[in-house]
């Protein structure tokens, strides 16, 4: 079997290998996914440290002993141990509840819902940098308010120094993780129920 990185999260069983063999396409395709976001060509416009430390951020936002945070503090603390640190500290304080926000569109201003936004202390910006604080912040943005997402939160990405190509990768690794993080939990509530391997044992009885 190869390196599945969802496999190894989910410690995957017999059960749940058959289970997820019955969409290989997606499989495949969140494989793919990973693989270019973590293991990219290139990395001039987001930096490997600068991947590993966004992850560990994002997935750590739905609950730092969650298998998926686990997994990405661990990748966080090899690539760059003095800030990943800092990021994983932050994540208590940052982890709240969500989604919230503003709409901007006519008629949806009664849905509007208010929350806690997180933003680096000056203190954290020294040590990560203002390239890398602004990244949590946006990150953060992405997670528990999109509907607020703006213009103007892409300026500030751009004056922290970070590029429009290095931006756009950035929004995928956070999609990609918040998909990837609910996979690993459905199939880790399907194994701890037992349902994966009452699937598998009625689809070889018919």
């Amino acid at each position: 079997m190869t390196d599945d990185i969802v496999d190894r999260i989910v410690e995957v069983t017999p059960e749940l290998d058959a289970l997820r063999r019955r969409r290989p396409v997606t499989r495949e395709q969140l494989q793919a996914s990973f693989d270019a976001l973590f293991r990219p060509v290139s990395v001039e416009h987001v930096s490997q440290a600068e991947r590993e430390l966004v992850a560990a951020f994002a997935t750590g936002l739905a609950g730092e002993e969650e298998a998926t945070a686990v997994f990405y503090a661990a990748r966080a603390r090899e690539a760059d141990p003095q800030r990943a640190a800092v990021v994983l500290a932050e994540i208590s304080g940052a982890a709240v509840d969500g989604p919230f926000g503003a709409y901007t569109e006519l008629g949806l201003q009664g849905e509007n819902t208010e929350g806690e936004r997180y933003v680096p202390s000056d203190a954290v910006v020294a040590v990560l940098g203002e390239r890398l604080a602004a990244a949590l912040a946006h990150t953060h943005l992405l997670v528990f308010r999109p509907r607020e997402a703006a213009g103007a939160d892409l300026g500030r990405l751009l004056d922290a120094g970070w590029s429009t190509d290095g931006i756009v990768t950035l929004s995928q690794l956070v999609s990609f993780l918040a998909f990837q993080q609910r996979v690993v939990t459905g199939l880790r509530v399907l194994a701890a129920a037992g349902l994966a391997r009452t699937e598998i044992s009625e689809e070889e009885a018919a």
